[in-house]
């Protein structure tokens, strides 16, 4: 790599990694002005790939969420269990096509009703220097008892190794997205949301990552904003 094309590489990086953190700590700013609404949760995430093909895969996902914060007391309490299914079909290098079904389960720990989701979702990627931008399109069916909800969905996300333009077996990486959703039902007003997110990963082998890191959402801020913050914990396999 030459010299100039390693410092626009950092240059980039550090730019992205400052307007994530400075986002960060605006949401922040705001939440300290609506503590009465702020809770903290957490989310740990087991996800297993698999490559059917080359242009077909198919992800089957786990997925945990605890209250840690909530009513101005620190606290542990089960929300939900999460279990999905995504099947994805590749394009072309930058273009996937994925179809998905979600099962939520609250009512077994006494904190809401059940959910049943199904999901399509456009994915396009391009990749500059080490850095990958993502952007996708998801549609969002929410079937909650006898109630159904259309959820629209764009998120924008990068990615990029921590050292130099290619991830190495061992070495760390960094995930930023900015994602805007749009709930639309017959019986509420529409709602909608804003989500921040920031992780940090390690490729351990060449099947296994792990990710850490923190998620903002105001939810229904054009109704009555609510705020909370996710600590994020997942490992993804690849089999």
């Amino acid at each position: 790599m030459k010299n100039q094309d390693l410092f626009h590489h950092l240059h980039t990086n550090m730019r992205y990694i400052k307007t994530l953190l400075f986002l960060v700590l605006l949401f922040a700013g705001l939440i300290s002005k609506a503590q009465n609404d702020f809770i903290t949760l957490g989310e740990s995430v087991f996800g297993v790939n698999h490559d059917i093909s080359d242009t077909y895969s198919i992800n089957f996902t786990a997925r945990s969420r605890y209250f840690l914060y909530r009513d101005a007391t620190i606290q542990y309490k089960q929300q939900q269990v999460d279990i999905f299914h995504f099947s994805t079909l590749k394009l072309n290098y930058n273009h996937a096509l994925s179809f998905g079904v979600f099962y939520r389960n609250r009512d077994v720990f006494e904190s809401g009703k059940n959910e049943i989701r199904f999901t399509q979702q456009f994915n396009y990627k391009t990749q500059k220097l080490g850095v990958r931008y993502g952007h996708r399109f998801r549609t969002e069916q929410r079937i909650i008892d006898t109630r159904t909800i259309f959820r629209q969905r764009y998120r924008f996300a990068i990615d990029f190794p921590l050292n130099g333009q290619k991830l190495d077996i061992g070495e760390a990486y960094f995930v930023g997205a900015l994602e805007s959703l749009l709930s639309l039902s017959k019986t509420s007003t529409p709602a909608i949301d804003q989500r921040v997110t920031f992780q940090i990963g390690w490729q351990l082998t060449e099947d296994l990552k792990l990710q850490t890191g923190l998620e903002y959402r105001l939810e229904a801020y054009n109704i009555k904003a609510n705020h909370s913050l996710f600590v994020l914990t997942s490992a993804i396999l690849k089999i």
